[in-house]
């Protein structure tokens, strides 16, 4: 049996989007007979340690120096190294790739450093880049390696969505497993600023979040229902006419799921993935985080257009259907398993 380390970020300020593609590919690889074991501090985002315990995988706590990871690995005895992360130190590439170890490395657009035999870039058009690579490396890169987890596959439409005709839209916003930079609350602003009405469930994970999403007037026959972070994300993507996400990793499942997006970029390092998206029409812009704070109501004619029309809605769901087709996460590990 093949072992694999996966050395992945996550944290209330980090969020767990790394954890989510990664908990893809550990998927895909017990499929296949291959053991994980995560690398990480996941008991700072209980939901996020969940959704690992879940699926029955060992945690070892998070490490940091290059001496620290070429032993951790060696006392697990792995057969391969997976990286997910903006936080390590750049010498710990090398120094894994020296002890040895066949390593893969997930990247978002900028490499940060990371060194690996495989390089995987699943951002929209990334296979249109062309970085410098590390010596000994090859890159894998466009949505044909987005590595999307079960949850999302076993409920992605077998055919585009048909435009649904409901009287009142329903809404579906959530923005990671920490919502980091409070998006929750300016989405709902936003909303009620559309004048037009609609029936919202968004995910607030902590208390002051909830609370100043409760404290937004809507107009009438508006309606917000506050929950937790739920494991019941796929199928509540699928009952929504139109579900508002941050456009990180979660963008690319809601494409597989064949939803309806609409983008909130939140932080710099998704402002590539969030023009690209826009710009190719499979998702629609709600926004930059910092300008929506600023103003709400500037993103109202974007939500009033997407919830009045469900053609629109329809078109974009459909584009976004054809873009991902699921078996990102085969075609990932066939190359990491091909190095072992």
């Amino acid at each position: 049996m093949k072992r694999v380390g996966i050395r992945c970020d996550v944290g209330p300020e980090r969020g767990i989007g790394h954890v989510m593609r990664c908990l893809a590919l550990a998927e895909e690889l017990g499929r296949r007979g291959a053991e994980v074991v995560f690398v990480c501090d996941a008991h700072t985002v209980p939901w996020g340690q969940a959704q690992i315990a879940a699926r029955g995988i060992r945690v070892e706590p998070a490490v940091w120096s290059a001496s620290e990871h070429v032993e951790l690995f060696e006392r697990l005895q792995v057969d391969a190294v997976v990286f997910d992360t903006y936080d390590v130190d750049a010498s710990v590439y090398p120094a894994v790739r020296a002890a040895g170890l066949p390593t893969l490395a997930i990247v978002d657009g900028d490499l940060r450093g990371a060194q690996a035999d495989v390089l995987v870039d699943q951002n929209l058009d990334s296979e249109l880049d062309d970085p410098v690579l590390p010596e000994r490396s090859i890159r894998l890169a466009g949505l044909d390696y987005v590595m999307i987890r079960d949850e999302i596959l076993a409920l992605r439409p077998s055919e585009p969505p048909a435009p649904r005709e409901n009287a009142v839209p329903k809404v579906f916003a959530f923005f990671g497993g920490t919502d980091a930079f409070g998006a929750g609350p300016y989405v709902v602003q936003a909303l009620a600023a559309s004048g037009v009405p609609f029936e919202a469930t968004v995910v607030a994970p902590r208390p002051e979040l909830a609370e100043a999403i409760a404290a937004v007037e809507l107009q009438a026959n508006q309606r917000v229902d506050v929950i937790g972070p739920t494991d019941r994300l796929a199928a509540t993507v699928r009952e929504a006419d139109l579900t508002i996400s941050a456009s990180g990793t979660s963008t690319w499942e809601l494409l597989c799921l064949g939803a309806t997006a609409g983008l909130v970029c939140v932080v710099d390092n998704q402002v590539m993935g969030y023009e690209r998206a826009i710009a190719t029409g499979t998702a629609a812009g709600i926004g930059v985080l910092s300008d929506l704070k600023a103003d709400p109501s500037a993103a109202a004619g974007v939500l009033k257009k997407l919830l009045t029309d469900p053609a629109e809605r329809a078109r974009l769901a459909a584009a976004g259907w054809k873009l991902v087709d699921g078996n990102g996460r085969v075609r990932v590990a066939d190359a990491l398993l091909a190095l072992t």
